[in-house]
């Protein structure tokens, strides 16, 4: 099979959207049909490439993972009593700890990935209950924290598309969670826009920070990530048929909204709205300093007492470019940097009911209503803050 496979043509290095696509649309069906079988994982990662087409791909590679895996987590032996002895001779068992340095970090680590293809399998089997489209597998990975881009609708044809982007905390184990937030978001915007086509999509496709100190106090995360995301952005872009074939919205949440902003300063962000909620910062100053034309930005923010991010992401001078000597003072000294919920920013801010940083997707809540009529395009409709 790896013979006949490195004899076909391969993947561009590095290629653009463009590249990509020209590259799987000059195979034969019969060589689509080997790179699908026996590179899988490659043809799912490309960006540029029909969603069907990654969709099928990625199952592949989540089939065969989470079999994988599950496999390896059953072969563990179980674990021998953690103690022996009585009373106050009791101890830690030997074995119990020989078993527990072995295998421990292996049955976290299995269990994590585990819970997260479950959570994608779960989506794929939801398909058409309380009315949800077919689900779309653009991207999946189980390096690192992990790798879930899951669309609600088939993006290709979408007449509204919207890209979420989660913030700190973020790995595959986060799956749910996030899917849910856009399975809602689906129901909401195409409840707005009857007979017209609607994708909304988890980008889980970055190392978030995993801790708020430090790490989501740092740029570089977001910073490595924007190249990711506009490269997927630009992909959406190509296989719907250009920049004027649907309305799209970045929604950047907590950290999310950071990554937006270094996406943004990198490069040409593909995005008609982006909506940043709970933002500690987006790395400029003011809303007109984003990839999008003037007043298409859009703030959500529970205020201080409920949520305390936007806060302290002005102590970690998350809210604007800084000079390379105040990136090495102590946190809280670069103080003062717009986040997207100051009425300098110059944002659209808009009402929300969230009650915590983590509320702003509750079902049937005005936050998420306020939104999709974002990504429906009904800014007329959208209640002010």
């Amino acid at each position: 099979g790896k013979s006949y496979l490195d004899s076909l043509p391969q993947p561009p290095k590095d290629g653009s959207p463009k590249d990509n696509a020209a590259w799987w649309n000059g195979l034969t069906p019969e060589q689509q049909t080997a790179h699908l079988s026996l590179n899988a994982a490659q043809v799912g990662a490309l960006d540029g490439l029909p969603s069907t087409v990654r969709d099928e791909a990625n199952r592949v590679v989540l089939a065969e993972k989470r079999a994988e895996f599950q496999l390896r987590l059953d072969s563990i032996p179980p674990a021998p009593k953690k103690y022996i002895g009585l009373g106050r001779a009791m101890r830690v068992n030997p074995e119990w700890r020989e078993w527990d340095k072995r295998y421990a970090d292996e049955i976290k680590t299995l269990e994590k990935n585990l819970k997260g293809m479950n959570a994608i399998q779960a989506r794929f089997d939801s398909t058409g209950k309380e009315g949800l489209p077919e689900a779309y597998l653009l991207g999946f990975d189980t390096k690192g924290g992990g790798r879930a881009i899951v669309a609600n609708g088939n993006p290709d044809t979408a007449d509204h598309t919207a890209v979420f982007v989660p913030g700190t905390y973020t790995d595959i184990t986060q799956t749910e969670k996030y899917i849910h937030h856009m399975s809602e978001m689906w129901k909401e915007t195409h409840a707005l826009v009857p007979g017209q086509n609607v994708s909304t999509v988890t980008w889980i496709g970055y190392d978030a920070p995993q801790s708020i100190v430090p790490e989501a106090m740092k740029k570089h995360y977001a910073n490595d990530a924007a190249p990711d995301l506009n490269r997927f952005m630009a992909g959406l872009e190509y296989v719907q048929g250009g920049d004027d074939k649907s309305h799209t919205t970045l929604i950047g949440h907590s950290y999310g909204s950071t990554v937006l902003g270094a996406a943004s300063n990198q490069g040409d962000l593909r995005t008609d709205d982006i909506i940043a909620v709970g933002s500690p910062g987006m790395l400029v100053e003011h809303a007109k300093d984003l990839d999008v034309e003037e007043g298409h930005v859009w703030s959500q923010s529970a205020g201080t007492l409920d949520d305390q991010v936007p806060l302290g992401g002005k102590f970690a001078g998350l809210g604007g470019d800084t000079e390379w000597w105040e990136e090495v003072l102590p946190f809280g000294t670069v103080w003062g940097s717009n986040v997207p919920s100051d009425e300098d920013f110059g944002a659209n801010i808009m009402q929300n009911d969230a009650e915590s940083h983590t509320d702003y997707w509750r079902d049937d809540s005005s936050s998420i209503e306020n939104q999709a009529k974002v990504v429906a395009g009904q800014y007329g409709k959208v209640q002010r803050g």
